[in-house]
């Protein structure tokens, strides 16, 4: 029985790495991280991980968590309520309405006027919110404010998957609001070819 040890990890490795990762456009949802392949080489999404936090038959809404730029929220967001002496940096969201501000908080209990991505992570949308979040002096580690997001048909998305432009990954906070962003693409780009090394069989010995 000890040969097939070896064996049976690699089986239960795979298992739970196929848990948390997928190349089937039938595992898009809102909550859902998306992970640009090394192939994707359009500039607005080369090396990007992508929150989907809208996704129904009218069309899919994402935020790119992994592009924090060097303008903290205090001036690029100084007309908003609650934003003055916040030095944490606004992040870009993604291609699409630049100016729109948007942001994700964390919050153990229902938030009254955001939207549920996932877990305890909700979406503000709504000014009035963004500044009550602000106000309340959110740490960095729980709140993220977004210029722009990117944005899909549900027919155009998963044609993207199916031609190999992204990997799906379950949705993980800790990701996220990383403290760390600019490394996130590249863990889990690592995660996928982990998994494609241990579904590639073994070269066969001659002899």
């Amino acid at each position: 029985m000890i040969p097939m040890l070896p064996a049976l990890l690699c089986m239960l490795i795979t298992q739970a790495l196929g848990r948390t990762q997928s190349t089937r456009p039938q595992s898009l949802a809102a909550g859902k991280l998306l992970v640009a392949s090394r192939d994707l080489a359009d500039p607005n999404f080369a090396e990007t991980v992508v929150l989907l936090v809208h996704y129904d038959n009218e069309g899919v809404v994402g935020l790119v968590i992994n592009r924090r730029t060097r303008i903290p929220i205090s001036r690029a967001l100084e007309e908003l309520k609650g934003s003055k002496g916040r030095s944490d940096r606004i992040y870009a969201g993604g291609p699409v309405g630049r100016t729109g501000v948007l942001a994700l908080l964390r919050s153990q209990e229902k938030l009254e006027g955001g939207d549920h991505v996932f877990g305890d992570v909700y979406l503000l949308t709504r000014g009035e919110v963004l500044s009550k979040a602000m106000e309340s002096e959110a740490k960095a580690d729980a709140f993220h404010v977004y210029l722009g997001y990117a944005g899909w048909t549900p027919k155009q998305l998963e044609g993207e998957v199916r031609l190999g432009a992204w990997f799906i990954f379950a949705g993980d906070a800790s990701l996220v609001f990383a403290a760390n962003p600019e490394t996130v693409w590249q863990r889990l780009i690592e995660k996928t070819e982990e998994r494609v090394a241990l579904l590639t069989p073994p070269p066969r010995r001659r002899g």
